[in-house]
């Protein structure tokens, strides 16, 4: 059997707000924290005042308290992506709309991604009189349909196409958000 003061050492991080009055810290602000032994399951538990709930506690926030102790809340950084990753789905459809001629090999390498992924679904190739080809997916979720002119790319031609896909789905792992092509 375990010693119950010594069976969960996990004490959670500053709150983001106070205790006594749930009032959210401010960057900087001074903080009175205290430890107390909760009963039960719980463990530890840690309690979190501002200044003005800490004096109202007075010694009473000593009392009882394994350990007390000031610090300053720091508020956590917020990570914001720098550039907006576009996903494989929201660029086809952004370039279709677009119908830049020069974007074609990058909207047939996006269509076979979004086909592997089971996004799209190939319904019907069709042959053009001068030899083309026109493939039509399917959204397997939406039914929508997306009519994508096949430009009969060589295997060479291929990295470099899926290297700008990468580019404009925001520089993702190769092989990996890209969902690449294998050759």
């Amino acid at each position: 059997m375990s010693n119950p003061l010594i069976a969960d050492w996990r004490i959670r991080a500053c709150a983001p707000q106070c205790h006594g009055c749930n009032r959210p810290f401010e960057d900087g602000e001074k903080v009175f924290s205290r430890l107390l032994f909760a009963l039960g399951e719980a463990g530890y538990a840690r309690e979190d005042y501002c200044a003005e709930c800490a004096k109202k506690l007075g010694d009473e926030a000593r009392n009882g308290a394994i350990s007390h102790w000031t610090g300053a809340w720091t508020a956590p950084e917020k990570k914001v992506e720098p550039v907006k990753r576009e996903t494989a789905e929201s660029l086809l459809r952004e370039l279709m709309e677009g119908d830049d001629p020069g974007k074609r090999n990058v909207v047939f390498i996006l269509a076979v991604m979004l086909e592997r992924r089971r996004i799209l679904v190939e319904r019907e190739v069709q042959l053009q009189p001068d030899g083309g080809k026109i493939r039509v997916y399917a959204h397997r979720k939406s039914g929508e349909v997306f009519v994508v002119p096949d430009p009969g790319l060589k295997l060479g031609e291929l990295e470099a196409v899926q290297e700008e896909v990468v580019g404009m789905l925001g520089g993702g792992e190769k092989g990996q958000e890209s969902g690449q092509i294998q050759k």
